[in-house]
């Protein structure tokens, strides 16, 4: 914890702040392989089997336009939608190679966080 004196319209205020960094980073999951006993989310890409790889939205907002169809080939890193969340353009990219299996949004759709987007079959 940190003590602090700031001044807000000629007023001095002191506060204490507490680092939550290492407490995010405890919380925030990292990629997880997804067996059938155990199902954890994950934040922007979930595996379910080595066959299927599925990302999802990592924040709400609305589809601006999706860059791929079902059946076409896409490199890592490709993009695959533009997502539109406070007033910004996202670029949502494909984090492996592969085949788009399914694409499970439209243009102007809005989507919460953790929604599927897109499952990519791995090469």
């Amino acid at each position: 914890m940190k003590n602090y004196e700031i001044t807000v319209n000629g007023k001095i205020y002191q506060v204490t702040v507490k680092e939550l960094l290492d407490e995010v980073n405890k919380k925030t999951p990292s990629l997880t392989s997804i067996t059938d006993k155990e199902k954890t989310s994950t934040k922007q890409l979930k595996t379910f089997s080595q066959e299927e790889v599925m990302i999802t939205a990592p924040m709400p907002g609305r589809i601006l336009a999706v860059k791929v169809e079902e059946n076409q080939d896409v490199h890592a890193g490709e993009t695959v939608c533009l997502l539109e969340a406070m007033k910004m353009e996202n670029e949502i990219v494909a984090p492996v190679s592969g085949v788009v299996s399914k694409v499970n949004v439209q243009p102007s759709q809005a989507v919460e966080a953790g929604e599927s987007l897109i499952v990519i079959d791995p090469t």
